[in-house]
Formats: C-alpha cells, sequence, structure tokens
C-alpha cells in the first residue's frame, strides 16, 4: 500500500470516529425528555427521583420567576416570583411521564396553597411546569384525579414551563453531600409526617 492510501485509510477512520463522537451524545439525547416539578424544598424532592429506573439525572433550580439567574437568596425572599423546582431528565422507554407524575404527587402536600410544609411562601408553592401538549394533557388528567380523593381544592399549578436556572452547586445533592443535616432538616420541617397524614387520609 503507497503512502497516499494509508493516508487516505488514516484519514477515513479518524473521520468516522469523529462523527461517532460528535453524533453520540445527540443520539442520547434525543432518546432522554425533560419533566419539571415544584414541591417545596427542592433538596427533598430529589431523592424520590432519583432512584427510579429510568431518570437519568435531576438538577435542582428555579422556576417560574421575572428575574434572569436569580440566586438563591433572591429567590428566598420571595420577591422573584420563581419557585424551587426539580428539573428531571428521563427516558421514556423506560419510564413514562406518567409515573413521574405519580411520585411527584405522593412527595408533596396537594392542599398547601402558599408553600409545602414548614417552608412558607410564593418560592416553596407546588407546581407542574410541562414542556409539551402531552405533558399539560397528562398532568391535568392526574390533577383531576388527585382531586376526586380531596374535598379541599389541590393548589397545585400547573404551567408552561418557563426558563429554568440551575441552583448553586451547594443545593445539588444536598441530601448526599449533608446527610445528617438533610436528615434533620426533613424532620424537623415535618415532611415525613404531614406525607402520611396526607396520603393515608385519601386511601381511605
Amino acid at each position: 500500500m503507497t503512502v497516499s492510501r494509508l493516508l487516505g485509510k488514516m484519514i477515513q477512520g479518524f473521520g468516522l470516529v469523529t462523527l461517532v463522537f460528535f453524533f453520540a451524545p445527540l443520539a442520547a439525547s434525543a432518546q432522554s425528555a425533560k419533566a419539571t416539578f415544584a414541591g417545596g424544598c427542592f433538596w427533598c424532592m430529589e431523592p424520590p427521583f432519583d432512584e427510579l429506573d429510568g431518570v437519568v439525572s435531576t438538577t435542582s433550580g428555579y422556576i417560574g420567576g421575572k428575574t434572569k439567574n436569580p440566586t438563591y437568596e433572591q429567590v428566598s425572599t420571595g420577591s422573584t416570583g420563581h419557585t424551587e423546582a426539580l428539573q428531571v431528565v428521563y427516558d421514556p422507554k423506560k419510564i413514562s411521564y406518567e409515573k413521574l407524575l405519580e411520585v411527584f404527587w405522593r412527595n408533596i402536600d396537594p392542599l398547601a396553597a402558599n408553600g409545602q410544609f414548614c417552608d412558607l411562601g410564593s418560592q416553596y408553592r407546588s407546581g407542574i411546569f410541562y414542556h409539551d401538549a402531552g405533558q399539560k394533557s397528562a398532568a391535568e388528567k392526574s390533577k383531576k384525579t388527585i382531586q376526586a380523593r380531596f374535598k379541599q381544592p389541590v393548589a397545585t399549578e400547573i404551567t408552561a414551563a418557563a426558563a429554568f436556572y440551575p441552583a448553586e452547586d451547594y443545593h445539588q445533592d444536598y441530601y448526599k453531600k449533608n446527610p445528617v443535616r438533610y436528615k434533620l432538616y426533613s424532620h424537623g420541617c415535618g415532611r415525613a409526617a404531614r406525607l402520611e397524614e396526607v396520603w393515608g387520609a385519601a386511601k381511605k
């Protein structure tokens, strides 16, 4: 084989490898979808979704406000209009959006109108932020099903997803990075007790 032909083979091979590495992430992203939920403190919303087969990643952040690139300090005042939220990247072939909705409802107090558990204020309001018409329809259907369980109105909002801003790094996977502090906060906030009260009563 001549030097020129060998060089040509090498270029072709390099080009193929480059294409593979370039298109592989695109193929992977095409198989995933996003779901965005607000259920009070985003620290507490990560664990139930992280353990689901089919969930690729979860990111704590802020959504639904008017300020660009808000900080935790700004959002926590309730003045920006944002709510703490969780963006879930999932594989629709492994887990359905309806299943994610089911997990969402069981981890919030749908009757609380201005906050969740011990965290009060609009920045802790619950909500479902849909990314397409299919998610909107599924969310509205699930809300009707949940509403049928209670006499009190379900306060959870269903809204089109707007700009989502990831929270600061120290908020991400907080329950893993600070397990003791997380457990103290979660228990002290009365989250588990209220969830048992709400959903236990709903089962009767």
